[in-house]
């Protein structure tokens, strides 16, 4: 299969090189010149939880070099959706299927705006902790999960001859018949850790193991959980405090992508994350003073580190 990953940071070269690894025509398209360099010089080195490989993979910066494609990758922060879906037009051919993979809320809906509807599927992945190294080599802690489904309807062949690419790359894969399950789900970890993390510069075990820190990052979780609830979403566990530290206990290591932005001098995906809360809380009436308070205080360092 011909495969474009748009936006090759952690996440995005993560997929790169181990669909490349596994025998697929890959290539990558990101706009940092540097990686993108070391790429093309050297392969891009993938090492972590699925071992340690060199993997030779086409590179650019342009979309013009690349041609159309069976399949094309949307991997990058939510902020950088749309122009990243505008740059991924000259890669579409007839029957090419876009997938978009994005923390937080309202990425997808944004990506089939601009491609189309019937083109789109939405991926959630969870439990990575990649992180770029340096350019030309990503590293991850984890690699728990990635989660399909159609944006249209419920699960179809093309979703499963997708996830049965992924699953030939080594990725522990699952299909949904609901996207909003699937978005939730994953949803409900990244607003425990992501803004906790943030703030107190901790990795996911430590908070874990703080009594203060893990009382507000629990405290995020759970009201994301009783927001999908009342928005009658489908979740599959009860207790959203158990789920969350059993996702966290496999990644102790890892610090979030939130946390990762700031130290790299980049605007975090707060909007879209612990931001989302309060405001789909609101929608049901449900007051969410956890995540109001560290969307806050996110944003307020940010400010301060002049990041926007």
């Amino acid at each position: 299969m011909k495969i474009c990953v748009v936006g090759t940071g952690a996440m995005g070269s993560v997929y790169a090189g181990l669909l490349a690894d596994a025998g697929n025509e890959v290539w990558a398209l990101d706009c940092w010149a540097d990686h993108i360099e070391a790429i093309r010089r050297k392969g891009l080195r993938v090492t972590g939880k699925s071992g340690d490989r060199r993997v030779r993979i086409s590179a650019t910066t342009r979309a013009a070099d690349v041609g159309p494609c069976d399949l094309v990758i949307i991997a990058t922060k939510a902020m950088d959706v749309v122009p990243a879906a505008e740059s991924a037009k000259p890669l579409l051919g007839q029957d090419t299927v876009v997938l978009t993979i994005q923390n937080g809320l309202g990425s997808f809906e944004k990506v089939a705006n601009i491609l189309g509807t019937q083109r789109v599927i939405v991926g959630i992945a969870g439990g990575f902790g990649a992180s770029i190294k340096e350019p030309g080599h990503v590293h991850h802690n984890g690699m728990e999960f990635v989660h399909l489904g159609e944006l249209s309807g419920p699960q179809t062949q093309r979703l499963e001859d997708i996830a049965a690419i992924w699953i030939n790359a080594g990725f522990r894969v699952q299909t949904f018949d609901d996207i909003h399950q699937l978005v939730w789900e994953k949803l409900i970890c990244n607003v425990c850790f992501s803004a906790t993390c943030a703030i107190t510069e901790m990795t996911i075990g430590d908070v874990m193991a703080d009594a203060n820190a893990w009382a507000v990052a629990s405290g995020c979780a759970t009201e994301a959980f009783l927001v999908a609830r009342a928005k009658r979403i489908h979740i599959d566990f009860n207790d959203p405090v158990a789920y969350v530290r059993n996702f966290g206990a496999k990644i102790p290591r890892a610090k979030p992508s939130m946390l990762l932005d700031h130290l790299a001098g980049r605007p975090s995906e707060i909007s879209v994350i612990n931001g989302a809360i309060p405001v789909e809380g609101a929608k049901v009436g449900l007051p969410t003073p956890f995540n109001t308070v560290v969307t806050a205080l996110v944003r307020a360092k940010e400010k301060h580190l002049g990041l926007f």
